[in-house]
């Protein structure tokens, strides 16, 4: 293998060499290249600055995510210590359509069997009629779809019976209202749904004057993984482009981002306003530093340019030491 070729292999392996999930062997064969080839060193210690950092950025879970964690582990847990019977002839015809009685045992019914029961569901929820089964105050509640969990007697002769319900209602208001901006910072974390993301960040750019939703921007363009969604947080990102945290975080996608259109806009923003009175030690230095080691591997042309010239502008080397 050329002395080329082995640098790859071994820059390859760094972030599995640095959280310690390589072999004997394999360990060995990255510190001896190490020992001999200062750029792979070099590389290395890039490499581990930029991984400290990813692994102190705290991600705090969505408030429901938590609430709807802990109502499921509770039922779970009531399930498990109320086991019910399960006698009557729909019951055992479900346990034989999803394997659960001795019908079933191969597994072979399971995959007919679930799409029966949903055909089933689908037909019968046509056919019967709202409040044909009798779910007292359904309608009053406003709920649109309920789904039995697990019943559970009490000890003074009444019955429990726990609800999985499906409810939908419209909140409108101002941006500025702070229920409606928590909400609308919330949907830009879904993890879920991408286009839901993108609309959303588009609403927060008009806002992006405030501190709480330029938070939320920056989160979106340093780990949505949607390249939609990073450009559009980078837009509402443009006017505060000279301020630290958003400085970081553009030059993280400068760094990291696999999207050259994404990189093009993060160069042209870093470098804005920049000229040949301006200082290395007046310019923020971290992002001098991004634009020499880009040099060495960036294959965007534009990208490259643009560095170059803003790195001639400053009087700093095109080369990393």
């Amino acid at each position: 293998m050329s002395a080329e070729n082995n640098c790859v292999a071994v820059k390859d392996s760094f972030a599995l060499y640095l959280y310690g999930e390589l072999s004997f062997d394999e360990e060995e064969r990255v510190e001896s290249h190490l020992d001999a080839c200062a750029g792979c060193r070099k590389a290395l210690e890039r490499r581990r600055e930029v991984q400290v950092a990813l692994d102190n950025i705290a991600i705090e879970p969505a408030p429901s995510l938590l609430r709807s964690c802990r109502e499921e582990l509770h039922m779970r847990l009531a399930e498990e210590r109320q086991p019910v019977a399960r006698h009557g002839w729909w019951e055992q015809f479900t346990d034989m359509l999803t394997g659960r009685s001795g019908f079933g045992h191969s597994g072979w019914l399971k995959p007919a069997g679930a799409l029966t029961l949903v055909a089933l569901g689908f037909g019968i929820a046509r056919m019967v009629p709202v409040g044909a089964f009798g779910i007292g105050g359904a309608a009053e509640m406003g709920v649109m779809a309920s789904r039995v969990r697990y019943v559970e007697p009490a000890s003074d002769g009444r019955v429990q019976i726990v609800l999985d319900e499906t409810r939908q209602r419209i909140v409108s208001g101002p941006l500025d209202d702070q229920k409606i901006r928590v909400l609308l910072i919330s949907a830009a974390k879904d993890p879920s749904d991408p286009g839901l993301r993108a609309e959303t960040v588009g609403i927060l750019n008009t806002s992006a004057q405030s501190s709480e939703v330029r938070d939320a921007l920056v989160f979106a363009l340093r780990h949505d993984l949607n390249a939609g969604v990073r450009f559009k947080a980078m837009e509402g990102l443009k006017p505060f482009a000279q301020q630290p945290e958003v400085r970081a975080a553009m030059t993280q996608v400068l760094l990291s981002d696999a999207n050259p259109g994404l990189r093009q806009q993060a160069i042209d923003l870093l470098t804005k306003g920049l000229s040949r009175d301006s200082a290395p030690q007046g310019y923020d230095r971290q992002v001098i530093f991004a634009m020499q080691e880009l040099m060495q591997r960036e294959n965007n042309t534009y990208v490259r340019e643009r560095c170059k010239t803003a790195l001639e502008s400053v009087k700093a080397s095109t080369e990393t030491y």
